[in-house]
């Protein structure tokens, strides 16, 4: 298996070098831009396996940038920055984002970060091809690249985490996945939130289903324990 590479977009062009220093004393390549402007013309042309996309850059920020990567790929993204306010980090996490590390930070701890990423990656790659055939036969398909889901050729236009928690439930059907579960998949930065916020985002997302679906139902609540999606039922 060859070597992932990681393209840093960093303006501090010190701290670029140090982390593509440390990523290469674990045996990972890596690729440096400077400029906000520079990223997706690279990006276009050249490969990679994870992206650490600094907020703050010359010329074109990082949320515009995570923005623009995800209407057309969903190769991993963490998202760096100085700038803790919980609006950035939220918005961050919702354009698709799958981690969020804040400045200042080692670049021990950036490492440790990207191969963590990259094995959920990886992992949830080797899944979904497991999945394949039996996801053939679920009424709803999911769009990796685009973060939405299809049901009866039609579009469901959903959040970052609505699609998270989707495409986590149609990739195992039946199995019931617990709030705390599902708190996992929506926020990789491990904040605190609350059950009724997973409730919240739950309800908007059988309300997007149902509306595409013809009233029927998919995702199923099982009390006290979590939800579960059952492909075979739609009931209305």
């Amino acid at each position: 298996m060859s070597a992932p590479t990681v393209l840093i977009v960093e303006d501090e062009e010190k701290l670029a070098s140090l982390l593509s220093d440390y990523l290469a004393r674990d045996g990972i390549n890596s690729h440096c831009v400077l400029d906000g402007n520079e990223v997706m013309p690279w990006f276009r042309q050249h490969p990679c396996d994870l992206i650490l996309l600094d907020i703050m850059l010359p010329n074109r920020d990082g949320i515009s940038l995570c923005k623009e990567i995800r209407a057309s790929s969903d190769v991993p993204i963490i998202m760096c920055t100085a700038r803790v306010e919980e609006i950035d980090r939220l918005l961050g996490l919702e354009l698709g984002a799958d981690d969020y590390i804040c400045k200042p930070f080692s670049p021990r701890e950036v490492v440790a970060r990207v191969k963590a990423v990259l094995r959920r990656w990886q992992k949830t790659t080797a899944t979904n091809g497991d999945s394949a055939t039996s996801a053939a036969r679920s009424p709803i398909t999911v769009d990796q690249d685009r973060y939405k889901a299809r049901i009866d050729h039609n579009e469901v236009d959903l959040t970052a985490i609505e699609f998270k928690m989707l495409a986590a439930m149609v990739a195992d059907p039946g199995r019931i996945f617990s709030r705390d579960q599902l708190m996992d998949l929506a926020y990789r930065d491990h904040r605190i939130v609350s059950d009724r916020t997973i409730d919240s985002h739950i309800k908007k997302l059988r309300r997007k289903i149902r509306t595409a679906a013809d009233g029927r139902e998919y995702i199923h609540s099982v009390y006290g324990v979590g939800y579960k999606f059952e492909p075979g039922d739609g009931i209305p």
